[in-house]
């Protein structure tokens, strides 16, 4: 079963006035202490360059309106799409490069535990600023997935431990510029060659001694439908072994079907990120997952909705997918926020 539209957007949307707030310390994540379960939430695209980021400099939280969700999952994990750092120059001949100063990290970690690295902006900056990123990523204590110092680090998972769960988080990117890649010797991300792919998630298994896996997927064509590339590759790394697909970069939400019964949502949009005029581009998925140690259990997704500063706003009135992965349903309903 899937569901492969777009939910239609034209209900009543929660205002898009801003507010500003100062840090201040948060409790840590709640965890349901239930044995042999957890709850992970993952966003997508979190641009803090450019209006996102001047509205951090004025003491704005561009995460408030989900704070509550992120805080009680187990995990929260989101798409950094920049490169966090005072470094280097932008990369000649792209048409978009995205650096944000180092200030915003701390409002990253007061909301996210995991950020994957694995997208197409990540290396804009080029090698010194990647790595100075993976520094200040490592101080304010953010797990990072998709990249790394070489190949190696940045092809190994992040093994949540969650009351007595292992889930091993991988990602992966598959948008040119190839320079981005890393090398055996050569900071960068991890990129998406299949048989690479499919060895980590079995090794995530066998070597690191994951209960589950999930890869996180930066792919798809910009403004696009699911292409025939996405819905292949993601059944191959279920027969590898993943237990869930979560993917992002088209700037749309791509739809969620599942396939043997694992749970593939294609692409879950931008999360923060300015510069779209109104329309699909403006709307995201927060997707929530329920796990046990058989796989995924039930699933929700809520909307969410950037203003002209790409700060995203909870639509509460917008029916978004959710399922039961055991009973193979998803259907559609409105914002759940307990």
């Amino acid at each position: 079963m899937s569901i492969s539209h777009i939910p239609a957007l034209g209900a009543v949307a929660l205002s898009l006035a801003t507010t500003s707030c100062s840090l201040r310390n948060q409790p840590a994540h709640v965890s349901s202490k239930t044995p042999d379960t957890a709850v992970l939430v993952f966003v997508g695209d979190i641009m803090l360059a450019d209006r996102p980021g001047e509205c951090i400099a004025r003491g704005m939280d561009p995460f408030k309106e989900f704070a509550s969700i992120l805080l009680a999952s187990d995990a929260s994990i989101g798409n950094l799409e920049c490169v966090v750092s005072t470094k280097g120059k932008p990369m000649e001949g792209k048409s978009w490069t995205f650096q944000p100063h180092p200030r915003v990290l701390p409002m990253v970690a007061r909301h996210f535990d995991v950020v994957s690295l694995a997208n197409n902006h990540t290396g804009d900056f080029g090698n010194d600023a990647f790595v100075e990123q993976l520094d200040l990523l490592d101080h304010h204590h953010i797990a990072h997935i998709g990249g790394g110092r070489n190949t190696a680090e940045a092809r190994t998972p992040h093994i949540l431990t969650i009351n007595g769960l292992r889930i091993a988080l991988l990602a992966y990117n598959e948008i040119h510029p190839r320079e981005f890649e890393a090398g055996p010797s050569r900071p960068g991300v991890a990129w998406g060659v299949d048989e690479q792919v499919k060895a980590d998630i079995k090794a995530a298994r066998s070597i690191h001694k994951a209960d589950l896996v999930i890869p996180f997927m930066h792919w798809g064509e910009e403004h696009e439908p699911v292409s025939p590339r996405q819905r292949q590759f993601a059944r191959e790394m279920i027969d590898a072994g993943a237990d869930a697909i979560v993917g992002s970069h088209p700037h749309c939400m791509q739809g969620a079907e599942y396939y043997k019964g694992k749970l593939i949502v294609y692409s879950l949009s931008d999360f923060v990120f300015d510069g779209f005029k109104e329309g699909p581009s403006r709307y995201g998925w927060l997707l929530r997952l329920r796990l046990d140690r058989h796989g995924l259990t039930t699933w929700d997704t809520v909307v969410s909705h950037v203003d002209d500063d790409g700060i995203p706003y909870l639509e509460k009135l917008t029916a978004s997918p959710a399922g039961d992965a055991r009973k193979g349903t998803i259907g559609m309903k409105r914002a759940l926020l307990e």
